[in-house]
């Protein structure tokens, strides 16, 4: 399976944060996304990356800010962006905002001669893990355990913060979902887990240690992550 091409959704502007305004109302904007945790992009923060020539971007929908994306922008050396924070606010969201997003990043990247963009997401986000590698066909890099330690945001307070480390090569053929005989092992994941820790949080750091251990298992014993199905989940390969 190769990684679909990204539609652009018209009505949807993204524009760098030029101001100080536009840094206090991105900084707003992600602390709606992520329940509340202002301190988590202060808009300080998002000036001067700004002013040092990292990405920070805002999505604009008929003058209203939407969503925004912060990255850090590599040295020359590495060529590489990190893609460290982006929200969309909940009313916004599955209208192909991320795509447009992510083609944003993909230019903006390729015209600073950028070939590769990385990215974390928590493993257990059943949309990321099929938006990641079945639409932009990324590579995982690393499985973190805890990356970031007790985070005291709406999203992740009371779990711990396991991610997987990806990376987009925007510059070459997206990576494919590998074939049935490749496939060495799965780990699933729940199909909402966003609801299961609102409904059952016990059951949601269950499922948090269980995919943890068996993907640490498999990772031991030579096992890399080279996909995901939307059926069985993650798809575990040989290299």
């Amino acid at each position: 399976m190769t990684a679909q091409h990204l539609e652009t959704p018209a009505e949807i502007e993204i524009r760098p944060l030029a101001s100080v305004d536009d840094a206090f109302t991105a900084g707003d904007v992600l602390a709606r996304v992520w329940g509340g945790d202002r301190g988590a992009m202060p808009p300080q923060l998002l000036r001067a990356m700004a002013h040092a020539g990292s990405y920070t971007v805002g999505l604009w929908r008929e003058g209203e800010m939407i969503g925004a994306s912060v990255a850090f922008f590599g040295p020359p050396t590495e060529r590489t962006l990190h893609s460290h924070i982006t929200g969309v606010l909940p009313g916004h969201q599955g209208r192909g905002v991320g795509r447009l997003l992510k083609q944003h990043q993909r230019e903006w990247a390729l015209a600073r001669e950028v070939g590769t963009i990385t990215w974390t997401f928590d493993p257990l986000v059943r949309r990321n893990a099929h938006f990641n590698f079945r639409v932009l066909g990324v590579r995982a890099v690393e499985y973190l355990v805890n990356h970031y330690g007790a985070m005291d945001d709406g999203v992740n307070r009371g779990d711990e913060t396991d991610r997987i480390l990806v990376a987009w090569a925007v510059a070459s053929a997206p990576a494919e979902t590998p074939h049935d005989d490749r496939v060495v092992a799965t780990v699933d994941v729940p199909a909402d887990i966003e609801a299961l820790r609102r409904e059952d949080p016990a059951a949601a750091r269950r499922w948090r240690i269980r995919v943890r251990e068996q993907m640490q298992a498999h990772i031991a014993a030579g096992g890399v992550v080279g996909g995901f199905d939307d059926h069985r989940g993650y798809l575990l390969v040989r290299p």
